[in-house]
């Protein structure tokens, strides 16, 4: 029992006689539950081949989808403005779900509100939800910019966002010169980077479509770098590292990376850093714009393309060695500066770093799940590091996607074995990691419960997760970590190394049976 000399964390407590006791009494009385052998027999036929093949004919199921909604992506694009409150015209559920979502993964508190639409909303429309709610969230939050976005039932009865904003306005309840750009963001189609890419493209539409005269292409002699929907906060801050090395000015188009890391100092920040609204009216006279992760930013592009009139350019992510490389040399012709001798460096120290892995990740099999644009910069740092990526799974994929990251496994000898799952979800990858079983798998922390299963089936059968890439619920600080740029690089291929070594000690750690292997050196 608890005592208030000993407490105990609910592990090991739940492991006590009377705790078991009480879980048995409670499974015989009342629980109707299968026998255990029955229970054994169906997880093991869901381990099999016959399993896999009815498991990849489902059509109207998704099992954990590796991917979440839309209006997330839409309330993280907005943290990323000066000043700005998130305001999602929907239920208070689904913000409640956005905040603590965000709030597990960043360790810190996510400022969003909602205009609170119940059942009389969803029969007569949210009109007057946002009177109200826009009119308290000015007054009570004092922010300088409101961000709306749409849930579900909104979008379901049809509600105007234009229109309603409009009549706001002309109400009085706001007043009609006060920033509130919006986006549709329908979280029955698309996903959270699909969210993001709306928001922006509203945000820019609201200070730039009818601003555009007198805006001239090069002549703040500035480069726009677009994140999209971007949890790692070391990669905005290794983006504006590598720029001020290079001696070019630069604006983050969104820039979350101050709010969602405040410091802990007796101050509470509801608003902190940010892309300024000055930086987004001025945006159009930049030499370019280049978009950090180009798969999810389609509409982005469109806009930058045929309203900013900028040539965009087509670059991947920048993760591994080649796509830098790509990445600085474009940014050096755009501006004219030269690639410094620090980033020279910078490189080199990447190169050695994959020369000394290169024989513990040289042909160990990875399957790895994510978006579209991380997914496919993971791969890339495998295939150089003479790694195998074999079941790729991205949900939120293109047909465009896939062929490219079919070309880019083509490309490869490593990549031969490789094959690409679109719209698939971590239910398939679980049939896959147990069938065709490669040595990591590679992902946000949902994969934790596939290795639990692979291990239940057998020490031999386990998958170990490598956490990488978002939500990371289970694991703290990783989000303040970097993976693209050359520092980037160095930290996945650190981290990938670890795990193969980490591995390598548990398997080897048997006293007088396989300690034989159980070096000190690796």
């Amino acid at each position: 029992m608890q005592t208030v000399d000993e407490i105990k964390p609910c592990y090991p407590l739940f492991r006590d006689d009377d705790y078991k006791a009480s879980l048995k009494n409670k499974q015989d009385l009342f629980e109707e539950r299968h026998p255990a052998e029955k229970v054994q027999e169906v997880f093991k036929w869901t381990t099999s081949k016959e399993y896999q093949e009815l498991n990849f004919k489902r059509e109207a199921l998704t099992v954990d989808p590796a991917k979440a909604c839309q209006p997330l992506g839409a309330v993280l694009c907005a943290l990323g403005f000066e000043k700005t409150l998130p305001y999602v015209h929907g239920s208070q559920g689904c913000v409640a779900y956005f905040r603590s979502y965000f709030n597990r993964h960043f360790k810190e508190p996510i400022s969003c509100v909602s205009d609170s639409m119940t059942e009389d909303a969803a029969v007569f429309g949210g009109q007057k939800n946002m009177f109200d709610g826009l009119e308290n969230a000015k007054a009570m939050y004092k922010p300088e910019m409101i961000a709306v976005s749409t849930t579900c039932m909104a979008e379901v009865i049809g509600d105007d966002l234009n229109a309603f904003i409009t009549n706001t306005k002309k109400a009085g309840h706001i007043p009609e010169d006060f920033p509130v750009p919006f986006a549709h963001t329908p979280s029955f189609v698309g996903s959270h980077v699909t969210g993001w890419d709306n928001m922006f493209e509203g945000i820019m539409r609201s200070f730039t479509l009818n601003t555009m005269e007198g805006k001239v292409v090069g002549s703040n002699q500035k480069l726009n770098f677009v994140p999209g929907f971007e949890t790692y906060l070391g990669n905005f801050r290794v983006i504006k590292r590598m720029m001020a090395e290079m001696d070019v000015e630069a604006t983050l188009l969104s820039d979350p990376s101050e709010v969602l890391d405040t410091p802990a100092d007796g101050e509470f920040r509801m608003y902190s850093g940010g892309t300024t609204q000055a930086e987004i009216k001025d945006a159009p006279n930049a030499v370019s714009t280049i978009l950090i992760q180009p798969w999810q930013l389609e509409k982005t592009r469109k806009y930058v393309e045929n309203t900013w009139n900028h040539e965009v350019p087509k670059l991947n992510i920048p993760m591994g060695i080649d796509w830098t490389d790509e990445f600085l040399m474009k940014v050096s012709e755009l501006t004219g500066k030269p690639i410094p001798e620090s980033l020279a460096k910078e490189r080199g120290r990447l190169v050695d770093i994959m020369s000394d892995s290169h024989a513990w990740l040289h042909g160990k099999k990875f399957a790895l799940y994510g978006d579209p644009d991380f997914v496919m910069g993971m791969v890339k740092i495998l295939l150089e590091c003479g790694a195998e990526p074999t079941h790729i799974v991205c949900n939120n994929s293109s047909k465009r996607w896939v062929k490219a990251m079919e070309k880019l496994l083509a490309e490869s000898p490593f990549g031969v074995n490789g094959k690409v799952y679109p719209g698939a979800d971590l239910w398939h990858m679980r049939s896959l990691c147990f069938t065709d079983k490669p040595d990591f798998l590679i992902g946000n922390s949902y994969g934790k419960f596939i290795q639990r299963d692979t291990l239940h089936k057998g020490p031999e059968f386990e998958v170990p997760l490598i956490r990488i890439g978002f939500p990371l619920f289970d694991r703290h600080h990783l989000h303040r970590q970097t993976t693209i740029g050359y520092e980037g690089a160095m930290q996945v291929v650190t981290t990938l190394t670890n795990a193969v070594l980490e591995k390598l000690d548990a398997d080897t750690m048997g006293m007088g049976t396989t300690d034989y292997n159980f070096d000190l050196i690796r």
